[in-house]
């Protein structure tokens, strides 16, 4: 049965704009309110070690004020990461296997080279009454590979996805991940998705996976925002959704 997949805007943007000037402009807390009250079904951050972008005390103000699902995305071969997660308690952590110093998130995790790493980690969070979510890329391997680590969930990398897709060919950008998200489901896994997304082509993947739990999207929704207002894009990308 088709039903709504969850929408969950990551407001890093907002926090790289304000860092640009210093001072508090744009607000990285009320972009999160606004999220909110504009109809998102969650927030995402992802901080990462240098704060070019979300700062660590952002994620410990936002946690006082969120009311809907709040999920921080990051680096857990940080101990950082891993203390600022365990404290501030978030619906949901996304393990992304980022390097130092990374633009943005370009892989997901090889879950067979580090299943006891991953096993270990993911313990320590779902230890913690927190849902716990793994970065993969659409290969079945991948996928067999994280179901064995104990994770709740899976989040494919979808710039490939994107990239294909705008080249006209569809069905090649699609599959792999239609393929991935049939094993996941088959495996018992969640399934969120994220990277790339945008009011082009995310509506074509969520026909094609329709028991898709929860799409991250930030830098496209914000861009779309300058142009459309906040709210307005918020809920174009929606009614992608539905």
């Amino acid at each position: 049965m088709n039903r709504p997949t969850k929408l969950s805007v990551n407001i890093n943007k907002f926090a790289t704009l304000r860092n640009s000037r210093g001072g508090d402009n744009p607000d990285v807390v009320k972009a999160a309110i606004d999220a909110q009250l504009f109809g998102a079904d969650g927030v995402t951050v992802h901080p990462r070690p240098d704060e070019r972008h979300i700062r660590y005390n952002d994620v410990r103000e936002i946690r006082k004020i969120i009311t809907t699902e709040f999920n921080i995305e990051g680096n857990c071969r940080e101990q950082k990461f891993i203390d600022l997660v365990l404290e501030v308690k978030p619906n949901q952590v996304t393990l992304v296997p980022d390097e130092l110093g990374q633009i943005t998130s370009d892989h997901g995790w090889d879950t067979v080279k580090h299943k006891g790493y991953l096993v270990d980690t993911i313990r320590i969070f779902k230890d913690a009454g927190i849902r716990v979510s793994i970065f993969v890329d659409p290969v079945i391997e991948m996928v067999e590979g994280a179901a064995a680590t104990g994770t709740d969930r899976i989040e494919l990398y979808t710039e490939a996805y994107a990239r294909i897709y705008a080249t006209g060919n569809k069905e090649e950008a699609a599959t792999p991940y239609v393929v991935a998200a049939k094993k996941a489901k088959e495996l018992g896994l969640g399934l969120n998705a994220g990277h790339d997304l945008d009011l082009r082509n995310l509506k074509y993947l969520k026909q094609h996976i329709p028991w898709l739990d929860e799409v991250s999207i930030g830098h496209a929704l914000i861009c779309d925002s300058i142009y459309l207002g906040y709210e307005n894009a918020i809920q174009l990308y929606k009614r992608q959704l539905i």
